[in-house]
């Protein structure tokens, strides 16, 4: 019993979180319900091509948007709502604060 008094000073700084805020806004970044924003935005939200393709008309592109400028407001409308492409995630407020957290700390890399 008294090893277990010695330990419970260091149980009070333990932080309860399996991973961190960043870490977290990552991971909800590169796979948030199945379908990752990086696949379309870009690993750091900065656009990527979706796919380009050649019809009678010529040659069309189709890509993600710059996300990496967005306000916050911004991205929780967009990724709880219907786009033509884009698939609405359902995310909370905390998950969407996350993303954007992540993509404001990596916007420049």
């Amino acid at each position: 019993m008294k090893r277990l008094l010695l330990l419970f000073p260091l149980f009070l700084g333990a932080n309860e979180d399996f991973i961190s805020h960043d870490e977290y806004g990552e991971m909800l970044y590169n796979n948030p319900r199945g379908v990752s924003c990086a696949e379309c935005h870009g690993k750091n939200g900065e656009s990527k091509v979706i796919v380009s393709f050649k019809d009678d008309k010529g040659m069309h592109v189709i890509k993600g948007s710059d996300i990496r400028n967005n306000s916050y407001d911004s991205v929780l409308a967009s990724v709880n709502t219907y786009h033509a492409i884009m698939p609405r995630y359902y995310l909370t407020k905390k998950e969407v604060k996350a993303i954007y957290d992540y993509l404001q700390k990596n916007r420049y890399k």
